[in-house]
């Protein structure tokens, strides 16, 4: 009996371990996050609904001409009750041909990341700025970001996070302003419609420069304290 008790708390253990060393790091943060309780929408549709018609929306989309080449639009991972949200960029191939964000070589290690910090992939709510691949997984143009980024806005109204990370220039930009430099406001504290959103680097550019990984764990350290502040 004792066996059987202990091997999920064990599987666990090992899951967050090898989050943590994927980031290089040996500190362990305090106590695993849950994601809030579901929670319908009172005097209107849940917000699986919501979300649900938005997703139709997007395949309806043509404000720009990505879904000429897109194999699927991607518009989200995770529960629609989560109180952390991840933005990325773009979906890139395997993304392209599966549907859902971050499942390539960059989604495993934030799988990682996300379990590092305590919490479970399914707990948390993903998706990127673009809902469609750019040829080629070039960088978004400011007209096709320009295009999707109201999709973005619906899906945060609907979800309504404690906190938002978003995960490198692309998104950052979208949310705080053109101005805005990745290497400089990575890991600070800054807001979006009031809620708390801190910026770091996305996961391919952890792959690429893996001495950086220790930046991006300080950058989720501080994700962490913040849900646990807006409990």
């Amino acid at each position: 009996m004792s066996r059987v008790l202990a091997s999920p708390l064990v599987r666990a253990v090992q899951q967050h371990l090898e989050g943590l060393r994927a980031l290089g790091v040996t500190a362990v943060p305090a106590s695993p996050v849950g994601a809030a309780p579901p929670t319908g929408a009172k005097g209107g549709a849940s917000k699986e609904e919501r979300l649900s018609r938005l997703a139709r929306e997007v395949e309806r989309c043509r404000r720009c001409t990505l879904y000429r080449t897109r194999t699927h639009a991607v518009v989200s991972d995770g529960s629609p009750h989560a109180r952390l949200v991840f933005i990325g960029e773009a979906p890139g191939r395997d993304e392209d041909l599966q549907g859902k964000p971050f499942v390539g070589a960059a989604g495993k290690l934030l799988t990682k990341m996300i379990e590092a910090m305590g919490l479970a992939r399914e707990a948390v709510y993903i998706c990127n700025v673009l809902k469609d691949r750019p040829p080629g997984n070039r960088t978004p143009l400011p007209e096709e970001v320009e295009a999707c980024l109201p999709f973005l806005q619906e899906q945060l109204a609907i979800i309504r996070p404690a906190v938002i990370c978003t995960l490198g220039a692309v998104a950052a930009k979208a949310l705080l302003g053109p101005h805005v430099a990745i290497t400089k406001v990575r890991g600070e504290v800054r807001e979006y419609q009031g809620v708390p959103l801190v910026p770091t680097f996305h996961p391919a550019y952890l792959l690429r420069n893996p001495d950086a990984k220790r930046y991006a764990w300080a950058d989720l350290k501080k994700v962490k304290r913040l849900l646990e502040r807006e409990q």
